[in-house]
């Protein structure tokens, strides 16, 4: 295993980190997304996150999202998945199935059992998200906004105080916040409120949340990983006097809304890559570290899905017709589909040194990380001096979480 971490950290062209004996006192974070709309049409429940042996290896769980409301407070974005809605024993954590007029139920039911099973799981109310970001930038602009939006959310997810239920009724799920507001100071999802002024009121909005939180709940953020939006939208240096970490966006760099096939989630930019300057995760965290982020608290995203596209007759770097049909959305498909292909008729390639990895058939091209991908990732981690790895999202891991597992054993 050594001279295997020797070779990957050569090729991607790191100072290995110390031998794991030499290590053994570090602790690494390993964050997974769980998608509050997964329970619908992907059949993903809190209990498949238990079954697989992935809450056993998280050492966080980050439940997405609470949205930012055009009134500056939070809000649940569906109650019915949140709280609501009843699991029967075959769904549920314990085993167990929900009953009816319990005082609550829902995913935060699920959380609780999750975490009575798993005490030292710590998990996170994320806040924001792509469509959940668009009144940041309102709530964080005043003083007296950015203490109703932080008191707002301390009462619905720490407090566990929802709507039409007993008063605390789910107190003690969340062990704190993440902020994932997307992004402060330059363009996400069409119609989001931007201001220059976000950069700074970003800053303020962390330290509101640090003192309404106080020192033992966790506060942590998304980060993205343009050089343009990070020097946009964050004061590197100051922020993370108020995070316990950030995760970094490794991932999405390139994608079908493109019109050539590239990647997505490579450590370096590859040779022969088309754009300059271009994205990766070298450039992502570099940056971060060059405006003044301290490494030990910079955790890189890495995706559990993949970017496609189809009608491209020449392969990486090749022109394409448009995004690959995918089994929610065009241009995106997940792992546990992905792993699969090989065997329909696709060839995997590997670059090492840049350290991604695709799939082609002559026509359909799929960029993607895989467990040997991810293993090169978690000794980039290590050799970088990095605060672990966080993942988008754990419902497109296979059954036996595979993916999550890799990380485990490399961190």
């Amino acid at each position: 295993m050594r001279l295997l971490a020797a070779a990957a950290a050569i090729l991607v062209g790191v100072t290995l980190a110390p031998t794991p004996a030499q290590a053994s006192h570090r602790s690494y974070v390993k964050v997974g997304y769980f998608t509050q709309w997964g329970i619908y049409g992907r059949d993903f429940q809190l209990a498949k996150v238990d079954a697989s042996g992935a809450a056993a290896r998280l050492t966080h769980l980050n439940y997405a999202f609470g949205p930012v409301t055009a009134d500056g407070v939070c809000a649940s974005a569906d109650p019915w998945a949140d709280w609501q809605t009843s699991f029967p024993a075959g769904l549920s954590v314990d085993g167990v199935a929900d009953e009816a007029g319990q005082p609550l139920a829902g995913n935060l039911h699920q959380l609780a059992e999750l975490k009575a099973k798993h005490p030292a799981l710590k998990v996170l109310i994320s806040l924001g998200g792509w469509t959940g970001s668009a009144y940041f930038s309102d709530a964080a602009r005043t003083d007296a906004s950015r203490r109703k939006l932080v008191s707002s959310c301390v009462d619905l997810w720490i407090k566990g105080n929802l709507p039409g239920l007993p008063t605390g009724a789910a107190a003690g799920i969340f062990d704190g916040i993440d902020l994932d507001w997307e992004w402060p100071g330059s363009s996400g999802n069409d119609g989001n409120v931007i201001r220059p002024e976000d950069r700074r009121n970003f800053t303020l909005l962390a330290a509101e949340f640090r003192r309404q939180l106080g020192p033992r709940r966790e506060l942590t953020a998304f980060l993205p990983a343009a050089p343009a939006k990070i020097d946009a939208g964050f004061e590197a240096r100051k922020i993370f006097k108020y995070l316990d970490f950030g995760t970094v966006q490794g991932y999405d760099f390139h994608g079908s809304w493109e019109t050539r096939t590239n990647q997505q989630s490579a450590l370096r930019v590859p040779a022969g890559a088309p754009d300059n300057p271009d994205f990766s995760v070298e450039v992502a965290i570099d940056t971060w570290r060059d405006r003044g982020a301290p490494g030990n608290k910079l955790v890189l995203g890495i995706p559990y899905y993949g970017q496609g596209w189809t009608g491209a007759p020449s392969g990486l770097f090749g022109p394409a017709a448009g995004g690959a049909p995918g089994t929610f959305a065009v241009g995106t498909e997940d792992y546990k589909v992905l792993k699969n292909l090989p065997a329909q008729g696709y060839q995997l390639h590997r670059d090492w040194r840049a350290g991604h990895s695709w799939l082609y058939d002559g026509t359909t091209f799929w960029t993607y990380d895989d467990p040997a991908q991810i293993l090169q990732k978690t000794l980039y981690i290590r050799a970088r001096g990095l605060g672990g790895a966080m993942m988008w999202s754990l419902d497109g891991d296979d059954a036996n979480a595979t993916l999550t597992r890799t990380v485990s054993a490399g961190l």
